[in-house]
């Protein structure tokens, strides 16, 4: 069975189907940058041309890099634009996309069930927390498999900033670090989340996931095992369409 997923992400909005059985894009995925400002109009803008596209016709699976409640309901927007709090998202793209059916949920929450169904947590009992580094940091967090839905990890306080403002990607990027930089922030950050869930697995996720060999190496003292996301970057528009076809 195909759905179609669609991962809204601070710097790109990026989509295909996803083919369930397997846990695979059906199609190279298609991808727009992210407005700015990205206002929800203007994300709506870029959902639709991700979508259109392909010529769909069926539910639609749609991440938000942000807490979602109800399935709808946008309450945090950190790294797009404010007037995304309170938005009913799910009325939103859904008009946009011409009346499809549309589910919405938190970006790494969509890339955590995907990792945890196809990828680096398939059976994997205990507490897991998958970690997407990108333009922020976002977190999914599972006790035997379960969800426990908009974590936002990356907002805990790391030296007197918000986490993902030192250990994210953009961060790296930003202040120009070399990987033995931002390996020893992001162990400083791992350590801290430790010290607090215990987890006995982090994922890593995000686009860095894809060059997890030139950081995890370097990655010391974390008692969990440290394992890059199978699905990489794809991760979220798996999840999305995963969400998308059990709402259907």
């Amino acid at each position: 069975m195909q759905i179609f997923g669609v991962d809204i992400g601070g710097s790109g909005i990026k989509g295909a189907p996803v083919d369930l059985d397997r846990g695979e894009l059906a199609e190279e995925r298609y991808k727009v940058l992210t407005p700015h400002p990205a206002t929800p109009d203007a994300v709506a803008d870029g959902v639709k041309e991700v979508v259109g596209h392909f010529g769909w016709t069926g539910p639609v699976g749609i991440t938000f890099p942000g807490v979602v409640t109800g399935g709808a309901t946008i309450r945090t927007a950190a790294n797009v634009d404010k007037a995304w709090i309170d938005t009913d998202a799910r009325v939103l793209l859904g008009d946009r996309l011409g009346g499809l059916p549309v589910t919405v949920l938190n970006d790494a929450d969509a890339a955590g069930v995907a990792e945890m169904e196809f990828g680096a947590g398939r059976d994997r009992q205990g507490t897991v927390l998958m970690l997407t580094f990108g333009t922020g940091i976002g977190s999914a967090l599972f006790i035997d498999g379960e969800l426990v839905s908009n974590t936002e990890l990356g907002h805990l306080e790391l030296n007197g900033h918000d986490a993902e403002k030192r250990a994210s990607t953009k961060a790296k990027e930003d202040n120009e670090l070399t990987w033995e930089q931002w390996a020893r922030r992001v162990t400083k950050y791992l350590a801290h989340v430790e010290m607090l869930f215990s987890p006995e697995l982090f994922i890593i996720g995000g686009g860095v996931s894809r060059k997890a060999d030139r950081f995890l190496p370097l990655i010391e003292g974390i008692k969990a095992e440290i394992v890059p996301a199978q699905l990489q970057n794809n991760a979220g528009i798996v999840g999305a369409a995963m969400r998308a076809a059990k709402s259907a």
